[in-house]
C-alpha cells in the first residue's frame, strides 16, 4: 500500500465526520443559511491565499521533476478556486477583502506554513485539504443540491481536474516518504474538521 493510500485509510473516519457536520450537510442539501456560508466563504478565501504560499514555498524546495506540479497547484488555487470564491462572494454578499481570520483559520494556516518549511512535511500537512475536498466533492456531487450556487461549489471539487491535482500530490507524497507523515496528516485532518465550525457563529 502506498503512503498516500495508507493515510487516506486513516483519514476516512474524519471524512465521515465532515460529511455529518451541519455546515457540510447544509451545502449538500442546498439549505445552508446564507449568513453561515458567507462567513465560511470569507474564511476559506483567506485560507486559500495562504495555501498558495504553501505551494510556492514547497515549489522552491521541490526536485526538478515536481517543480511544475507545485507551480500548477499554486496557479490552480489562485486562479480557479479563488475565482470561484470571488464569484460566489458577489452572490452571497461576502466581503473577502476586509475579512479577518477566525481562530480555526489562523491555526490551520500557521500549521501549514510552518510545515512547508520542510518539503516532505509540507506535502503530508497539505494532503488532507486536497484529498479531503476531492473526496467530499465526489460524494456531494452524487446527489447535487437544488441551489445552483452550492452546485457550483461542489462541482469545482468534484471536477476530474481537481482529482488529477490531488493524484499529483499523492505521487509527490509517496516519493517523499516522510516518517512523520501520519502525525502531520492526521493533524491536518483535524484542522479540516475544525474549519467547518467557523460559520456556526457568523458575524
Amino acid at each position: 500500500m502506498s503512503l498516500a493510500a495508507h493515510l487516506e485509510r486513516l483519514g476516512r473516519p474524519l471524512i465521515e465526520e465532515q460529511l455529518a457536520h451541519p455546515t457540510v450537510m447544509g451545502i449538500a442539501k442546498g439549505d445552508l443559511p446564507e449568513p453561515i456560508f458567507r462567513s465560511w466563504l470569507e474564511q476559506d478565501y483567506l485560507f486559500l491565499l495562504d495555501f498558495v504560499r504553501v505551494f510556492s514555498r514547497l515549489a522552491w524546495q521541490a526536485p526538478a521533476a515536481h517543480l511544475g506540479d507545485l507551480v500548477d497547484l499554486a496557479h490552480a488555487t489562485f486562479h480557479d478556486e479563488i475565482a470561484l470564491h470571488r464569484s460566489l462572494a458577489a452572490e452571497f454578499g461576502a466581503h473577502l477583502d476586509t475579512a479577518t481570520k477566525g481562530e480555526p483559520c489562523t491555526n490551520y494556516t500557521a500549521f501549514l506554513l510552518d510545515s512547508a518549511a520542510n518539503y516532505a512535511d509540507g506535502l503530508a500537512a497539505l494532503y488532507p485539504c486536497m484529498w479531503g475536498y476531492s473526496t467530499l466533492g465526489a460524494h456531494l456531487a452524487s446527489t447535487p443540491p437544488p441551489d445552483p450556487r452550492y452546485q457550483r461549489w461542489i462541482s469545482t471539487y468534484a471536477d476530474p481536474a481537481f482529482a488529477a491535482l490531488t493524484a499529483r500530490c499523492a505521487q509527490m507524497l509517496d516519493e517523499a516518504a516522510n516518517n512523520n507523515a501520519e502525525n502531520l496528516f492526521l493533524t491536518g485532518m483535524h484542522h479540516e474538521l475544525a474549519f467547518w465550525d467557523v460559520p456556526l457563529t457568523p458575524n
